[in-house]
């Protein structure tokens, strides 16, 4: 489990970047990096990093459900994720 400041930084970041994308696109299509330079730098799309929606966990992160890897398997394991079941062959 992520401690809840790293959840919640995450968080805020997302808030910033949504918050300044389109002054940032406007200032990328004029070509005015110095005044990109002034922006904050939690506003930059970069500066994100996916985690898991359940646990925060930042690594194994499964794009299509959202979730972290362990997650995924604990889920499925118990039959919580729909069309997903063990391969046996």
């Amino acid at each position: 489990m992520a401690r809840e400041a790293v959840k919640a930084r995450g968080r805020k970041r997302e808030k910033m970047v949504a918050k300044y994308a389109e002054k940032r696109k406007a200032l990328k299509e004029a070509g005015d990096y110095i005044g990109l330079d002034k922006l904050p730098r939690n506003a930059s799309p970069v500066r994100l990093h996916n985690r898991c929606k359940l646990t925060g966990r930042p690594k194994g992160y499964m794009r299509k459900f959202g979730i972290n890897r362990v997650t995924f398997r604990e889920m499925a394991s118990a039959g919580l994720i729909p069309g997903v079941t063990k391969a046996s062959w």
